[in-house]
Parts: C-alpha cells; structure tokens; sequence
C-alpha cells in the first residue's frame, strides 16, 4: 500500500470518526471488538478496544478502530443509512449490514466479533470480492415487455399486479441473504445455484405483469432452484425486510413443477401448442 494510499484511509476513518462522536450521546465506555484482520491467503482475529456511546453504530466503532488503533484496516461503506448495501459484515457471527447494528443491541460485556462475509473470497480485512452476483445477474433472460396496449404506446396494468412486484425493488443488494443461504455458505455450489437475491430478482421478472420472457427451465436446469430447501433463513437477514421465500422462492418453485412435474399441464400445452401463457396480463400465484 503506498503512503498516500494509506494517508487517505486514515483521514477518511478519522473524518467518520468524528461524525460519529458529533451524533452520538455524552456518555461513553469502552468496549471490545474482535475484527477479522487478513486477505485471501489467511488470517486471524484481532483484538480492539475503543470508547461507545450511546447511539453509536457498529460501524462508528469500526471507524474509530480504524482512526486510533488500525489505520490500514480495510472496511467497505459509502452511505451510512442502510441503503446502499456496502458494509455487509458478520456481527457476532450473524450476517448484518454494520451501519444499522446499534451498539445497543450487542452484549457490550463480551467482545463483539467482526468478520467479513462468509460466502464469497475475502480481499482483505471486511472488504469481500462479490462480483460472482453481478455476473450471475447477466445470466437471467431480461425483462422483455409484451407490444403496448394502445396506440399511444401505454400499457394497461392491475393494481394488483403492479403491487406484487414492488416489494421485490426494495433490494438493495448487500448480499446478505446470499451469504447466509447454506448452498452458497456451506457447500459452495456457486456455479450451479444463484441464490435467494436472484431468485427474487427472477420472480420480480417471471410475475411482472407486462414481461413476455421464460425463464422457468433456466431456473430448474441452470440457477438451480432445486437447490432451495426453504428454510427462510434468506427472509430473517434481510435488512429491506423483503419476505423472500414465501413470496419469491415458493412461488417460482411451484411454476417450475407445474411446468416440469405436472402431467396435466403438460398435456394441456401440449394440446394448445404453447409453452406459456405470456403476452396477456395473466394472473399470479
């Protein structure tokens, strides 16, 4: 790392430092933290104490780490509001955004433990490489719109419809629901499954009531929607509070058996001559 690289991690980390202390209460103690301190090759816990005061946010506390005892520490942020995704981290060994953990809710008594996200290849400290998701996000056939309604160019929409897929757009795509979901975490089926964030960005597409495209064998046969056992773990880290699998997962699984699994359907397409009712609004599950 060079000096001036180095010069800027600081200030930055001081100048955060201190917005921290400007909005935090008068009454402070000092609390531990255990940051996991390393890159790709290997690394360790480490050992940090700093003053806390009320208000203060997991990531205040990283940021005064970073101002007083660790200036090289490496930590990924940018809005501090729990909007833009960025400080993904695992708070005592639940993934959590830290900008929205108050130190409130923490035992202050035990050192609180600060890891990076488990499900993807660390680059150094708090900081992981995730750009695996944006690629997975180019696989998905895109939002493809049926021809206008009128001859105006406009479309005509249920409310309903329009509804269903809103609270898919709230994702903010800290990735959490990917590194707490078992097949990525623990098994590593990276190249065969896509995980909870882009199984609801593919029902925010397959249930969107204008969208024409298909992509209910590519998600059997290629994102491995198999691979989900439902255990809703995706639903509880969620910091947009998106109810990912009861509202995304299972109904995407049960448009993929209908389509795959279900004789009746099949025989029903057969005798239409169609694959898919698409191109009209149609009603969702």
């Amino acid at each position: 790392m060079t000096s001036s690289v180095q010069r800027d991690i600081v200030e930055s980390g001081r100048r955060a430092a201190e917005r921290s202390g400007e909005s935090a209460g008068a009454e402070t103690r000092t609390a531990s933290f255990r940051v996991w301190r390393g890159d790709q090759n290997g690394g360790e816990l480490r050992s940090y104490s700093t003053p806390v005061s009320e208000g203060m946010v997991v990531l205040d506390a990283i940021h005064q780490i970073q101002a007083e005892s660790a200036n090289d520490l490496a930590v990924r942020w940018n809005c501090k509001a729990g909007k833009c995704g960025s400080c993904s981290a695992e708070i005592n060994g639940m993934p959590r955004l830290m900008c929205m953990t108050r130190l409130s809710e923490l035992n202050l008594d035990e050192p609180v433990t600060v890891e990076p996200i488990r499900a993807f290849p660390p680059v150094r400290d708090l900081v992981t490489d995730v750009s695996w998701n944006f690629a997975v996000k180019k696989k998905i056939r895109q939002f493809t719109p049926r021809p206008p309604d009128a001859p105006d160019g406009t479309w005509r929409m249920d409310q309903a419809d329009v509804e269903r897929v809103q609270e898919f757009r709230k994702c903010i795509e800290c990735f959490l629901c990917q590194d707490v979901c078992h097949v990525l975490r623990d098994h590593h089926k990276h190249d065969e499954f896509i995980g909870p964030r882009f199984l609801v960005y593919a029902a925010a597409l397959e249930m969107h009531p204008l969208d024409t495209g298909d992509r209910l064998t590519d998600l059997k046969q290629e994102h491995g929607i198999g691979y989900c056992n439902i255990t809703k773990c995706c639903t509880k880290v969620c910091p947009e509070h998106i109810t990912i699998t009861d509202n995304a997962i299972i109904p995407l699984k049960e448009r993929v058996v209908d389509r795959h699994y279900d004789p009746l359907s099949a025989l029903v397409r057969l005798v239409r001559g169609d694959k898919k009712n698409k191109g009209r609004r149609r009603k969702t599950r």
